[in-house]
């Protein structure tokens, strides 16, 4: 077998195999990470606002899988496509430069294969707009458990009682899902810039 058509083989496979990671992302479960000592175990707060708050955190846990999820995704599509952004920038005038002149080797196929490879993956991360989506859904998921951490350790800077404090508290995760999904409707791809890219 010609040793370009082998490269472009071994090429081939490792973009697959390194695709692995977003895929499962894409189609598997990603779980919350365990966040220590909770409401319940916190001295600051009388019974019945610790069960208002961790009912609260109850019906926000969907919200944070799903934040956690889409920043898994794009996270991982995101450095798929600079990786092989940057070893392609490389690897194609070296391949360029080795490659037989007399036109008769299948080194242009490994050239055409490299170019559509990353082409396509650049196509979808602008398309999908996957920097701007990576962005929103992990610094959306950053700033609530910031939030939370400050409640059970400082509760006090959210205000002087606790009905004060569990109000702001409320007010400003109101505040973070607003942001998260104004940042995710504006980084929704739509048909017209997609036709841009092409």
């Amino acid at each position: 077998m010609d040793y370009w058509i082998a490269a472009i083989y071994a090429y081939v496979a490792l973009a697959g195999v390194t695709l692995i990671p977003a895929i499962r992302n894409l189609v598997g479960r990603v779980p919350l990470y365990p966040g220590g000592s909770s409401f319940s175990d916190s001295d600051y707060f009388s019974e019945p606002i610790k069960k208002q708050l961790e009912q609260h955190f109850t019906r926000i846990q969907g919200t944070l899988r799903f934040w956690k999820k889409k920043a898994a995704i794009y996270t991982s599509f995101h450095y798929y496509c600079v990786v092989w952004t940057i070893l392609s920038s490389w690897a194609v005038p070296l391949i360029g430069a080795i490659t037989p002149q007399n036109g008769g080797s299948n080194a242009k196929w490994l050239l055409v294969t490299i170019s559509s490879h990353v082409a396509l993956s650049l196509s979808f991360h602008r398309g999908l707009k996957v920097a701007e989506g990576m962005k929103a859904f992990r610094l959306g998921e950053s700033e609530f458990y910031d939030l939370y951490r400050r409640l059970l350790d400082r509760p006090k800077s959210f205000g002087e009682n606790e009905e004060k404090q569990i109000e702001q508290y409320f007010a400003e995760v109101e505040r973070i899902r607003r942001l998260v999904r104004s940042a995710e409707t504006d980084s929704l791809p739509d048909v017209e810039s997609i036709k841009s890219l092409t």
